[in-house]
């Protein structure tokens, strides 16, 4: 559950940094906002697997 939580703090960074970047042309949010969603990425990727380890432990 940690995970789920660190990727909606990090969904309502990206939308936070992305309204920067497209309604007031911010182009440092740009910047932070590419970096949230490979942090979105990497941490999405994590709870996939370990998702599916669980599901497979169980059989």
């Amino acid at each position: 559950m940690e995970k789920l939580a660190e990727l909606k703090a990090l969904v309502e960074t990206a939308e936070k940094e992305g309204q920067a970047f497209y309604e007031k042309n911010n182009k440092a949010a740009g910047t932070r906002l590419r970096n949230a969603l490979q942090q979105i990425k990497v941490i999405a990727t994590d709870l996939r697997k370990d998702v599916t380890e669980k599901k497979n432990a169980e059989k």
